[in-house]
């Protein structure tokens, strides 16, 4: 019942191409962006002038370019009626939508992202647990990812990554699929995938542990960004606590 549960919930996610995205957010670059005032902002944007203190993008990480935060950034903002004498924060917290231009900082404040198709996520999730999560709304709960960085934390990105590739091919054969390249051409990229998606998990994760100005926010394609994050952290919380 399991397996065909598994097999279910995976050829759906898959399939709709959702991810899963642990964001790496940095502190310092953040406040500096929502101390500045709206029309600061906007200007900073549009000029570039703002990139000299945008943390440097990991190689090891999902990046995204400045020229396209900034385009994304300034579409949202060129909608919004505000004073644009306020701080952006000040702003954010009077736009209707506000935690979507928070994200959108937060995207641009970023020296990079993981991403993983959310179907896949509970193979790597549930590695790290050591436990079956119940289905894909537990997989986002701060109590998930609490003890998901408590156990991946100080770990080598090698060994939990065997650990992932190993408990794949274990479930591969308890639905009773081939592990031959010759019967499914796919294994080999799909060994590849797992093993890049495993290792940059570890990566990032110990990211965070050792530089305390980055925090991660977890979150998924089309999720309202209200709901982006957990505590201190989550978007709606950030916003209007200050």
């Amino acid at each position: 019942m399991y397996a065909d549960a598994l097999k279910r919930d995976l050829c759906f996610h898959i399939i709709m191409g959702l991810d899963m995205i642990g964001l790496l957010v940095h502190g310092p670059t953040l406040e500096t962006l929502m101390n500045s005032t709206w029309s600061e902002l906007m200007k900073g944007m549009d000029s570039g002038s703002f990139r000299d203190v945008r943390p440097e993008q990991d190689s090891q990480l999902v990046n995204s370019f400045a020229i396209d935060a900034e385009a994304e950034l300034l579409d949202w903002m060129d909608e919004q009626k505000v004073d644009e004498t306020l701080s952006t924060r000040e702003a954010l917290a009077s736009c209707q939508d506000g935690e979507e231009g928070l994200l959108l900082l937060m995207k641009w404040a970023s020296p990079g992202q993981w991403e993983v198709w959310e179907g896949r996520a509970f193979l790597y999730l549930e590695v790290a647990l050591k436990r079956e999560v119940d289905d894909i709304h537990e997989l986002y709960t701060e109590s998930v990812w609490n003890d998901v960085h408590a156990n991946l934390t100080g770990m080598a990105s090698e060994e939990y990554s065997e650990r992932v590739v190993l408990n794949w091919m274990e479930r591969r054969k308890a639905l009773g699929e081939s592990l031959d390249e010759k019967d499914d051409p796919k294994i080999v990229p799909t060994f590849e995938a797992h093993t890049r998606a495993s290792t940059s998990l570890v990566y990032a994760i110990n990211l965070a542990a050792e530089d305390h100005e980055l925090q991660w926010i977890v979150g998924r394609e089309h999720l309202e960004a209200k709901k982006w994050g957990h505590g201190a952290w989550n978007l709606k919380t950030f916003l209007h606590s200050s």
